[in-house]
């Protein structure tokens, strides 16, 4: 491995040189044709090969429905372009929530959902003045291990983890078997309200350390959702299987789905059992290739957890610790990830992601991968945040502006962590730098030069 490093390129052949010397797989393309492509999903024509992630802003109301910025952020992605907007995580049930803003819809505030929604396909057609409509996937989830429903930690979880539980285990609640299956009741109940709000797909989310991705890594669990490969990803595919038979073919089905935890085992999914800080792709494989029998269309792949290695999932240049790698090797493993899964389930369009450290050469990077097959969309989480009309300047320009890209500097995050309303306060900063700047009164500066290992080692 090497040391980490900030971003410090200014012309793309240093950033390429860099690649080569550390010897790792990530492609370059110097022309962008490839992401203005049409892709075909299901009936579905994706208009571009480019996605907004769902990157939450944690600026719901408390009954679960969007609030002023939500809307103010879609309409601001829809406005950017980009073929697939892919909505933030959405509670199930209550107790599912991860703060008291997150959004989670119901019976009850769907109809705030439907104006959302319809709001936001009229932005888009608005801003590219032609029949215009993204792609649109409501992103379904539990906060399990990291729900805060009231702003106070009421943890679900599947089992025990020595790595990410700060609590004593007497209390935390470890959900049953019948309260699982209960809650695939709940995630279909959902499905059915997106269907009737008009969205196009749903995702079941199993990534970063949510309860669904926890179950994934069930080993040490008993009964119908632990221990073998069968058990552990149970709940995803019932969850599939029961909206397939409930709806047939009015939405699409996708999943956001963690391809590594980079967590020790038997604690950490697609991880080397003997050492952790290598990925062991098989098991997602397996599962990216079962979800395709089942019906799955989309997968978006990931890696990591945001609250104990951010560094995994999102290659930054500043944060609470210093991560114990360059960035770029983090981005050639979620590159790797992407293939790998891929490559197991060839009918499903795969979308990569972790492109935002590469600044403006990021599109570059994603054109590569989609031109070499690896992957066929490319998603952008913090870059849509900093900069919500990227794929407008790439489908008109062919190239991001510098000036306008996100500088990794993690400071959307830091707003979450303090509790606050999130969004890009160096891009956005007339909404987003009072948030940021209230948030951080009386704390400790965020930017550290301690080792991962202080973090990460027990």
């Amino acid at each position: 491995m090497h040391g980490h490093a900030k971003f410090q390129y200014t012309e793309a052949q240093s950033l390429r040189d860099d690649i080569r010397r550390y010897g790792l797989d990530i492609p370059f393309a110097d022309e962008l044709d490839s992401l203005k492509t049409p892709l075909t999903i299901g009936r579905h024509q994706i208009v571009n090969r480019l996605a907004t992630l769902p990157m939450e802003g944690c600026d719901g109301e408390s009954d679960g429905k969007p609030g002023e910025l939500t809307e103010r952020r879609y309409l601001r992605f829809a406005q950017g372009g980009t073929g697939i907007l892919w909505f933030e995580a959405t509670a199930v049930v209550a107790e599912g929530r991860a703060n008291p803003r997150q959004l989670w819809l119901n019976r009850d505030n769907a109809a705030a959902f439907s104006d959302l929604l319809q709001r936001t396909l009229a932005a888009a057609k608005d801003a590219q003045n032609q029949p215009y409509r993204p792609f649109t996937v409501l992103q379904l989830t539990h906060s399990g291990r990291y729900a805060k429903p009231d702003g106070t930690p009421q943890p679900v979880i599947a089992g025990y983890n020595p790595w990410l539980d700060t609590l004593p285990q007497e209390k935390l609640r470890i959900i049953t078997d019948d309260e699982i299956e209960a809650l695939e009741e709940a995630y279909v109940q959902a499905a059915v309200l997106a269907a009737e709000i008009g969205f196009d797909a749903v995702d079941i989310k199993i990534c970063h350390g949510y309860l669904g991705a926890e179950l994934l890594a069930a080993f040490n669990r008993p009964g119908r959702y632990g221990g073998s490969f069968e058990n552990r990803t149970r709940f995803v595919c019932n969850i599939v299987a029961k909206i397939r038979q409930r709806l047939g073919d009015a939405l699409v089905l996708a999943v956001r789905m963690n391809a590594y935890d980079s967590v020790p085992y038997p604690y950490g999914w697609g991880v080397d059992k003997t050492d952790f800080h290598q990925p062991d792709f098989r098991e997602p494989a397996e599962l990216a290739a079962r979800l395709s029998d089942a019906g799955v269309a989309l997968i978006n792949v990931t890696c990591g957890n945001p609250y104990y290695n951010p560094h995994i999932n999102r290659p930054y240049d500043i944060g609470s610790y210093c991560p114990p790698f360059h960035p770029l090797e983090g981005i050639s493993t979620l590159l790797a990830a992407a293939r790998s899964i891929q490559t197991a389930a060839p009918a499903v369009a795969v979308m990569s992601t972790g492109f935002s450290w590469l600044r403006q050469w990021g599109v570059n990077v994603a054109a590569a991968g989609i031109e070499q097959g690896w992957f066929r969309l490319a998603g952008f989480g913090r870059q849509s945040f900093a900069y919500p009309d990227f794929a407008h300047d790439v489908i008109r320009n062919g190239k991001l502006e510098p000036g306008k890209v996100c500088l990794a500097c993690s400071k959307c995050t830091t707003i979450m962590r303090d509790g606050g309303k999130s969004g890009c306060v160096l891009r956005d900063a007339q909404t987003y730098a009072p948030i940021y700047r209230q948030g951080r009164e009386g704390k400790d500066p965020v930017e550290s030069t301690r080792p991962a290992e202080n973090v990460l080692g027990r």
